[in-house]
């Protein structure tokens, strides 16, 4: 088994949405990023590649690179899960955090879980995506960004 942990945070700015987990939630301000700024599958994919030794996503889709702007995460994870693949690796499980004082995240949650699922190639009962505030500290209780975490286990491939 290998573990591997993620973390990502974007800041806020002009926009009526963010996007997390796949998911588009209605809000008054979107998140700043070259991508669609998904700091869930963002930290996900670090985890994923930290468990295999891989660095992180910035190495495999930098920033420079025009072809990545904008790109919808979700079409990065499924890139980042061909490398597990390839190395003879599957997801054992995942579980993740979202740290944001807003927007609530409750009601979206079930379909951030099944999007990864979907993308990882695992059961739903497999991710575990949960979220919290900081009780109004710090850069994501002053509703400056959302934040991240993400650990997963990786298996041997099951033949």
């Amino acid at each position: 088994m290998r573990i591997g942990h993620g973390y990502d945070v974007h800041r806020f700015g002009p926009g009526n949405a963010v996007v997390l987990g796949g998911v588009s939630i209605p809000h008054d301000r979107a998140l700043v990023a070259h991508s669609d700024g998904d700091v869930l599958i963002h930290a996900v994919c670090d985890a994923l590649l930290g468990a295999l030794g891989e660095g992180d996503i910035g190495r495999h889709f930098p920033d420079t690179d025009p072809a990545n702007a904008g790109i919808d995460s979700r079409k990065l994870l499924r890139r980042v899960m061909q490398i597990v693949v390839s190395a003879g690796w599957e997801l054992g499980n995942l579980d993740a955090t979202l740290i944001a004082e807003a927007p609530r995240m409750a009601a979206h949650i079930a379909g951030m879980r099944q999007n990864l699922s979907a993308d990882m190639g695992a059961t739903v009962g497999q991710v575990n995506i949960k979220a919290t505030t900081t009780e109004t500290l710090g850069f994501a209780g002053r509703k400056e960004g959302i934040a991240a975490h993400a650990v997963v286990l990786l298996q041997i491939a099951q033949p």
